[in-house]
């Protein structure tokens, strides 16, 4: 039976699996269970270093933190599947968050602000406004409807020719206001035809695969 945790460990922290030694503060744990909830979710092992090594979970207090960091401090409240494990006589909790079907989640911050948060890597990474935008309009009952005007055309057709681009360059490129620039894009990630990625410091766009298939036509 330990041999699926030591399979887990084995892959190391990625966009859908953290570590955590100990849980010593609710709202560190809310901020990556709603990370998770905002995108693919993903497995918490608590107990276990950055490292890989089982440390073992030290007391039952450890979950109620998490109980704690779902109900307390995230909006809406976080639901989780629990496990505990005995691994060579130490105790690995592992929780299991899925993905929301309506997004955003958010987590109560320190400075007493709801914020969210997205899973990029092993990282959990502050959700973009246009991000937010984003959900907001995946969520409403009303459909796109995408106008191809110069400024949409400017947007693909540079994208064919290039791997991606940037909020500011469009916005300088298209002569736009940075609100109707977002709009844009918003738009074009709704329909499936442009797509996001991000890391800790930037933001850039390019085509999705059904984008590409549009330019070649």
């Amino acid at each position: 039976m330990s041999r699926y945790i030591h399979n887990l460990i084995s892959q190391g922290e990625h966009q859908q699996l953290d570590f955590k030694f100990q849980v010593n503060d609710s709202r560190k744990i809310a901020r990556t269970l709603v990370a998770f909830a905002n995108t693919d979710g993903g497995k918490l092992l608590i107990g276990v270093k950055d490292n890989g090594v089982i440390a073992g979970v030290r007391t039952e207090e450890e979950y109620h933190m998490i109980e704690a960091a779902a109900g307390m401090y995230c909006k809406p409240e976080i639901h989780f599947a629990f496990r505990p494990w005995n691994i060579d006589g130490k105790q690995v909790l592992e929780i299991d968050v899925p993905a929301l079907k309506v997004k955003p989640a958010f987590v109560l911050t320190e400075q007493d602000r709801w914020m969210a948060y997205v899973r990029v890597g092993d990282q959990n990474i502050l959700a973009t406004p246009l991000q937010i935008k984003l959900w907001k309009r995946q969520n409403s009952e009303q459909g796109t409807v995408i106008k191809y005007s110069d400024n949409e055309r400017i947007l693909l057709s540079y994208l064919t020719t290039h791997p991606f681009i940037t909020l500011s360059k469009f916005s300088r490129m298209a002569d736009l206001p940075r609100y109707k620039a977002e709009n844009i894009l918003v738009n074009l990630m709704s329909a499936g035809l442009v797509e996001m990625g991000q890391n800790e410091h930037h933001v850039w766009f390019r085509l999705s695969e059904a984008g590409q298939e549009e330019g070649r036509e």
